[in-house]
């Protein structure tokens, strides 16, 4: 099957799914009641986070994976503000988008997209995105997880991790 067929089959199974899901939302009051509550602010984002991934494994796109990370990551977030009420904490939240990033690209890895480049890419994101979310979440007020100095260290450790793998990696180059 060629990518326009698949891209029309996936189109079609997506209509089909919708359009019984509002019939069924519509006509069974039971239905809405019981699934309602999770199709609410923010929960769907991580509906549609789904979608996009099942249309990457469908279409055979698994670079469809990393903005499904990014959307069902993103749904996390507003979530955990929503349930929390603390609108104040993107102020480092947003550190975590690296990491969404990662996680899509090692999905994308898996099903088979550059496997070991995008893996190893993909937790190097996610590593930076741990880092900068403490250190951030510590300077900010978010969590004091690390006490005074923590943030600062990690900085430095950070630091010294880009270093290192910028000096492997122009070692390994040269073929040395």
């Amino acid at each position: 099957m060629n990518q326009h067929a698949r891209s029309q089959l996936a189109l079609g199974v997506i209509l089909v799914l919708a359009g019984t899901w509002f019939l069924l939302d519509r006509s069974l009051p039971e239905f809405h009641n019981v699934v309602g509550k999770y199709l609410e602010w923010p929960g769907i984002m991580f509906l549609i986070g789904g979608v996009i991934f099942i249309l990457a494994l469908v279409l055979r796109q698994p670079g469809l994976s990393v903005p499904a990370a990014i959307v069902a990551g993103l749904g996390g977030i507003f979530y955990y503000q929503e349930i929390n009420s603390d609108s104040q904490s993107w102020s480092y939240m947003w550190t975590l988008i690296p990491g969404f990033i990662g996680v899509g690209t090692v999905l994308a890895g898996l099903l088979g997209e550059s496997t070991s480049y995008n893996i190893k890419r993909g937790m190097n994101l996610m590593v930076v995105s741990a880092v900068l979310f403490l250190i951030f979440s510590s300077f900010l007020g978010g969590w004091n997880l690390l006490g005074n100095t923590g943030p600062a260290i990690l900085l430095i450790l950070l630091g010294l991790w880009v270093l290192g793998s910028g000096l492997y990696r122009s070692i390994r180059d040269k073929g040395g």
